[in-house]
């Protein structure tokens, strides 16, 4: 019999504890068993004189508890409160974010012109994942590698392990990353409104310190050096891409087949050169080399007037004075390099800087006279038709050096395809053996071409078939330069029609001609739609005689 000290209540303590001296076993329990190759609980029977196991108890105890406790919730009861839908905060927070402005100094070293520098950067709080980011801004000419100083992350805040969080941000603070301790002075207006919505009191904005040495950059240090007679740097930076453009006249009359040619004088502020272009007008038949005299300084005054400039240059110690914007005047003819150039007018640039530097001089521009061009006002004249295809395409040959297909009328071609106008008709001849032939004549409406068909007659000597192909057919008084063609109005019964130099008479027509031309009566005349309505309703009435007229009609296979 093994004996329990706890029932002679002893604490279970070091020292209160003893030993059953008497235990023999010491082997555990088991507590699965397996049954048909599973494994199931089983519970540890409880020997005469022992206490049942802990966790027995526990799951006793427990379900006497759900046995015993009542259900608070009444699943049947119509008081149920909405829900409020979850959002997540990746969601609620995507894409807002806090922007602070602050600043840290860095130490200069060995420079006697600096000792630290004031380096504003911004930085951004990304609410939806607590991560931050540190942007330098860019600076021009600053030499320094700017941009993005600390990329998209959680900042950790101490050595623990923390990250910084939105409530640890205010205005006025030290913000320690990396070593590098950054001093926010402010932040925008969505900063601002989220802090105080989260009851955050901000500091007040601090002003961002002025970095000495760029302020100094701004402002250029006194020169001491004596300078010298004339800063080509200062010329250089001042007057850049600035050009003086003058318009006159070269007289080139004196030389061989000589004329006068308009020439462009552009004189360059930046170095004191000039440039001479000529001016080709269209067909002109000269060569495509527009450079008269090419970029250069030109002297006006030569120390020795015996220098041989034919065979060596000219050097600046020979030269006493080069051409200046003053020597060039409107009205007054200048040489340059023997060559006489009527200077007549210049352009806005140019009368503005005479204006603002050298008002004395009087920019008036001189009326030249126009060059007579020996083709203006007379009319182009198309040459007669040749009688080669059609007039559209002969056209084409006078227009252009390769010419092109004439354009064609795409919206009329898709709506009257297959819409054909049929006239019954007969030629209208002196020659007896002429009597008797049956023709039908074709209008299509796409493209407005007329065909001609012959009926075959047995036994009359005229092989029938096609008289005419398909072509646009002119009026007998039409000219070539302004043709009048035929046209569904022109169609009458009884009308003549002159197809080169042969006149067809109109003697019935398709009951389809009426029904079109009904449906455009505004462009037909009435006497047109009389006559085709007075021959068709006879026809109606002796249906025997139509059925022989639309026979007529309907070229055969």
């Amino acid at each position: 019999m093994s004996w329990n000290w706890n029932n002679y209540g002893l604490p279970f303590l070091p020292g209160y504890s003893f030993r059953d001296v008497t235990k023999s076993a010491f082997h555990c329990p088991q507590t699965l068993s397996y049954k048909n190759g599973y494994a199931l609980p089983r519970r540890p029977t409880v020997g005469i004189g022992q206490e049942p196991l802990l966790s027995e108890m526990l799951i006793q105890q427990q379900l006497s508890q759900l046995t015993c406790e009542m259900p608070d919730i009444t699943h049947d009861s119509c008081d149920k409160s909405p829900s409020e839908d979850f959002i997540p905060a990746h969601v609620a927070l995507d894409k807002k974010v806090l922007r602070f402005y602050a600043y840290f100094e860095e130490d200069i070293l060995f420079s006697p012109e600096e000792v630290n520098r004031v380096r504003p950067v911004i930085i951004y709080y990304y609410l939806e994942d607590d991560s931050m980011c540190i942007i330098e801004p860019m600076v021009e000419n600053s030499g320094i590698p700017q941009g993005k100083r600390i990329k998209r992350q959680r900042l950790p805040k101490n050595e623990r392990g923390e990250h910084y969080q939105w409530k640890d941000l205010n205005l006025g603070m030290d913000m320690e990353v990396y070593g590098v301790k950054y001093h926010i002075t402010d932040c925008d207006a969505f900063t601002k409104e989220f802090m105080e919505s989260e009851g955050i009191v901000l500091n007040d904005p601090e002003p961002m310190p002025v970095d000495s040495y760029s302020e100094r950059r701004k402002k250029p240090q006194p020169c001491y050096t004596t300078p010298s007679e004339f800063d080509h740097l200062h010329q250089f930076l001042t007057m850049d891409r600035k050009v003086l453009r003058f318009f006159a006249l070269w007289d080139d009359t004196d030389s061989l087949y000589g004329e006068t040619k308009p020439v462009t004088i552009q004189y360059y502020l930046v170095d004191d050169t000039v440039e001479v272009r000529e001016v080709y007008g269209p067909n002109s038949g000269r060569d495509p080399f527009p450079v008269l005299m090419r970029r250069q300084r030109l002297p006006k005054k030569i120390k020795s007037e015996n220098f041989p400039t034919c065979v060596l240059e000219v050097s600046k110690d020979e030269v006493d004075e080069y051409y200046s914007p003053k020597d060039f005047q409107l009205g007054q003819t200048i040489t340059l390099l023997g060559r006489r150039f009527l200077l007549h007018d210049c352009d806005a640039f140019t009368k503005e800087y005479f204006q603002r530097n050298h008002p004395d001089m009087d920019l008036k521009p001189i009326e030249v006279p126009k060059k007579v061009d020996m083709f203006q006002g007379r009319k182009k004249e198309i040459p007669p038709y040749n009688g080669f295809g059609s007039l559209e395409d002969s056209l084409q040959n006078c227009l252009s050096l390769i010419p092109e297909p004439p354009k064609k009328n795409l919206l009329k071609i898709l709506e009257n395809d297959h819409k054909v106008l049929r006239y019954s008709a007969t030629l209208d001849s002196q020659n007896p053996q002429d009597e008797g032939r049956r023709f039908i004549l074709s209008y299509f409406l796409s493209n407005d071409m007329i065909s001609i068909f012959e009926k075959p007659t047995r036994n009359s000597g005229i092989i029938g078939g096609k008289f005419l192909e398909k072509t646009r057919v002119p009026k007998p008084n039409s000219t070539l330069e302004n043709p009048e063609f035929y046209s569904p109005a022109d169609f009458a019964i009884g009308a003549v029609v002159e197809v080169f130099s042969h006149r067809f008479i109109l003697t019935d027509a398709d009951q389809y001609v009426l029904t079109y031309l009904e449906s455009i009566s505004s462009q037909i005349p009435s006497q047109t739609l009389d006559s085709l309505r007075q021959k068709l309703s006879v026809e109606t009435n002796n249906q025997p005689r139509n059925q022989k007229v639309q026979s007529e009609i309907t070229p055969s296979s």
